[in-house]
């Protein structure tokens, strides 16, 4: 059974919907899962179940989606404020950070803003320098021209009625797939799913983010980014892995690129055989498996929450010191 919704009232009035999983064993630091859009509503249910027996995860739909009911004007500082209020309501000093696209770039603000609180960092798909131009051209090679000519047709229209809504954000996401043969039943499960999305938040947000760039603060967040943080990226995603390895280059932390995967707009990884995804088996590649995760020096990536060096690949066994900072 799903676990209940719970919502948690902001400073403003504005009431945020939240869901708490996971074991509260003591062990692992709580870790908090940032969606990815902006405009999008909460997508990382399964992402969440993957660390369920290791520590409590929360998630939370950002103001003016999903459960989150809000209309105002959208500011990276009260996301950031969002954030913080959150773990207060949630009793945590410090916790994991874990963004998605966007909510890798909340993540990098809240750093920036709070690194007291910030016990480590995942980024997935998170960008520091020009990648678009380089994502728009893989996105364009994954779709037939017919398509491309429906996409610019759909994006220019000035109001899209429901299904035509759903036929352009199939379209825009189906590229996002790194398995062809599913892309399509993907990205419209998705459109369907995600519905309806925060036009303007994302317009506010993005917005928001050029006046004041992370790539701006790369010094600041090399030096605050806490030990053992991580970026996680896919080789089948349109944008570029190399783009990934030179952010991780320039913030000094390790880089995960997992062959022919990433997670699509509503959670579930890609790259998962037919068979497992329709039986409900879990992937093959979890975070907190240091077959997956011990790539990174030292096998810090796989303590992420497990709060560990892995023996197994030349780490110490001692405890890491995310949990004594």
């Amino acid at each position: 059974m799903p676990p209940a919704a719970r919502p948690i009232e902001m400073d403003d009035g504005a009431r945020l919907r939240t869901w708490t999983t996971g074991a509260h064993t003591g062990r692992g630091l709580p870790l908090v899962l940032l969606h990815g859009g902006p405009g999008l509503a909460d997508h990382l249910a399964p992402v969440a179940a993957l660390v369920d027996d290791l520590c409590p995860a929360h998630r939370y739909d950002q103001r003016g989606t999903g459960g989150s009911g809000w209309a105002g004007t959208h500011t990276i500082a009260r996301h950031v404020r969002d954030l913080a209020s959150l773990l207060d309501a949630w009793g945590h000093r410090r916790v994991i950070l874990a963004g998605h696209s966007y909510g890798s770039q909340l993540a990098g603000y809240f750093l920036l803003a709070h690194p007291e609180r910030v016990a480590g960092l995942i980024g997935i798909a998170p960008f520091l320098e020009p990648w678009r131009a380089a994502d728009r051209a893989a996105q364009r090679a994954r779709r037939t021209a017919a398509q491309q000519a429906r996409l610019v047709e759909l994006e220019k229209r000035a109001a899209r009625g429901e299904a035509e809504e759903i036929e352009y954000l199939t379209l825009s996401w189906f590229t996002d797939h790194a398995d062809p043969d599913r892309a399509w039943e993907w990205a419209l499960a998705s459109a369907r799913a995600l519905r309806p999305v925060n036009s303007p938040m994302n317009s506010q947000l993005n917005a928001a983010t050029r006046a004041d760039p992370l790539d701006a603060h790369v010094d600041e967040l090399a030096a605050r980014l806490p030990p053992g943080s991580m970026i996680v990226g896919g080789s089948g995603d349109s944008r570029p892995a190399d783009a990934l390895r030179r952010t991780g280059a320039r913030l000094g932390c390790a880089v995960v690129i997992v062959r022919a995967t990433r997670f699509r707009p509503a959670g579930r990884p890609v790259g998962v055989p037919a068979a497992r995804a329709r039986a409900g088996q879990t992937p093959p590649y979890r975070w907190r498996r240091a077959a997956t995760l011990s790539r990174a020096p030292g096998g810090r990536a796989a303590a992420a929450c497990r709060g560990t060096w892995p023996r197994r690949r030349g780490g110490s066994g001692r405890r890491c010191r995310w949990p004594g900072r």
